[in-house]
């Protein structure tokens, strides 16, 4: 064999080499729970959608349902089965943090999607791929606070708030987002509660129901996501009050868009589950072909009023 065919067959069994190892580049994921609403539901479509469209990745889909005790054994799954990453949207933020770490300890690097996990758990984690809560929750206060100032009333207003699911860091952190912030835009805004709806839009209807029991004046609700403000608002126009309120989400679904568009729902954060998707799944690979990967890896989500809906289109979701 002369050296010019030995170096073309070496060329040819590097690129076999290369492209089977491209080929078993395996991605686990473990979500929290795609039956509880549509925007997770649309999530799940768009990674798979993602990752069938990417010759190199092969993925092995699960669902925790909501159970943080089946999302810790799904982790353990995963771990036997030798993926090269996994990626865990988090039940509970504190409770998946043993699974992580053993998952990191495994050599297996891991990345949160959407909602992070607590803090004490970053040293496992390789990068956090999804929306800034904190931000998300801030920027729902100043939509909250501009609408307030436009009607004349920022000086005596006083809102509710019904919050996601307990435990849950992105209901956490957009509560604490929108706590911050509105006192520091408006003073003599009064957060009277907050109860959790659990991103159900059911249970949201439920505890504005007992809200307006409770409280003869309230003029603003901001809601966690669309999902449960429009479950408040459903409430509030039985009880025949939701035109004193103004109603404000933390995600914008299609309930949300088309209860703005109708004039009913004033505003809330667009935040598209395809980019969120199809960021939390390149965010893996660049991490396993050793990219120089923030450990924060945010994508934007913009305001979303009334006012200026019709840069928007509606959410798939």
């Amino acid at each position: 064999m002369t050296l010019r065919s030995t170096l073309v067959v070496s060329t040819a069994l590097a690129a076999l080499a290369g492209t089977a190892s491209a080929q078993s580049m395996q991605i686990g994921i473990t979500q929290n729970n795609v039956g509880v609403d549509s925007y997770q539901t649309t999530y799940e479509q768009a990674f798979i959608a993602a990752a069938e469209a990417n010759d190199d990745v092969e993925t092995v889909v699960l669902d925790a349902g909501g159970d943080v005790a089946r999302q810790i054994a799904q982790m353990e799954d995963l771990i036997q089965q030798e993926v090269d990453a996994i990626i865990i949207w988090p039940t509970n933020g504190e409770a998946v943090i043993p699974a992580v770490r053993k998952a990191s300890q495994a050599g297996i690097p891991v990345i949160v999607t959407n909602s992070n996990i607590a803090e004490q758990g970053f040293d496992f984690v390789a990068s956090f791929s999804g929306p800034d809560n904190i931000t998300q929750g801030a920027r729902s206060a100043e939509i909250m606070c501009d609408r307030f100032k436009a009607q004349g009333i920022d000086g005596e207003a006083q809102i509710v708030q019904i919050s996601g699911q307990p435990g849950y860091t992105t209901a956490i952190e957009r509560a604490q987002g929108f706590e911050e912030r509105l006192p520091e835009v408006c003073p003599d805004v009064t957060l009277m509660e907050t109860q959790p709806g659990d991103w159900n839009r059911e249970k949201s209807q439920q505890v504005m129901e007992a809200f307006l029991v409770k409280y003869d004046d309230i003029d603003g609700v901001y809601a966690g996501d669309d999902n449960m403000g429009v479950g408040a608002l459903n409430a509030a126009k039985a009880a025949g009050r939701a035109g004193d309120i103004t109603f404000v989400g933390a995600t914008n679904f299609a309930v949300g868009y088309e209860a703005m568009a109708a004039g009913e729902y004033w505003g809330s954060i667009y935040q598209s589950p395809v980019d969120d998707a199809e960021a939390a799944l390149q965010t893996a690979i660049d991490v396993l072909n050793g990219e120089d990967v923030p450990f924060l890896n945010y994508f934007d989500t913009p305001k979303i009023t009334q006012d200026n809906m019709d840069e928007f289109t509606k959410p798939v979701f």
